[in-house]
């Protein structure tokens, strides 16, 4: 059972973190020119873990006060997980595009910094992922809903990780449109299979 929850956190998280955004794009383009890569991935792993904490623990607080909370979040989550699918599905029929490195001017430690807070912590779909995921991981009861928080922690720093400090090996694949396509399409069925399963119980 626990490593049944942490494995649908780290699905669900890798599901939700890896699609194509400004976040990922200027981490990727980063990584490609080998610019402050360490700290950068550093950052966005600890925001995450930082958000989706306090998410689990707002969440959890919601519970303890109104229980029927928790059929609402399972349906609620379900549907707009399943409909985050589809929306993904829907743009893996319409690439972009490509994910290039654009220029090669080197910026300092803390405007990379800055950029990246700036591209996390003010992107408003960011914070209604993160309620979702805190929403998902409570339905799993007050033991489980940690378990699944650590699949989803774990989703973080490796996505990150593989992203920053693997996009040079990376570049000649992700440099394509096709590529998105392909892991527009994965992430588009992951999503779509967890949200039946979010609703359906299973």
């Amino acid at each position: 059972m626990t490593f049944t929850l942490v494995g649908a956190g780290l699905l669900t998280g890798i599901a939700l973190i890896a699609a194509v955004g400004a976040q990922n794009a200027y981490l990727l383009r980063q990584g490609l020119r080998r610019q402050h890569v360490g700290a950068l991935v550093a950052l966005c792993a600890a925001s995450d873990v930082v958000l989706i904490g306090l998410a689990v623990l707002g969440v959890g607080a919601a519970v303890d006060q109104w229980p029927a909370f928790l059929t609402i979040a399972r349906w609620g989550g379900g549907l707009f997980v399943i409909g985050y699918g589809l929306h993904v599905g829907w743009r893996a029929l319409r690439p972009g595009e490509s994910l290039v490195a654009q220029g090669g001017q080197r910026v300092s430690l803390r405007r990379a910094l800055t950029t990246m807070a700036a591209l996390t912590w003010l992107n408003p779909h960011l914070y209604l992922d993160i309620i979702v995921l805190g929403s998902i991981a409570n339905t799993h009861g007050p033991e489980g809903r940690w378990w699944y928080y650590a699949g989803l922690v774990s989703a973080s720093v490796l996505w990150f990780s593989v992203l920053g400090f693997g996009s040079r090996r990376l570049a000649p694949l992700l440099a394509r449109p096709r590529a998105w396509q392909v892991l527009d399409s994965l992430i588009a069925l992951v999503m779509v299979a967890l949200g039946l399963a979010l609703i359906t119980g299973g």
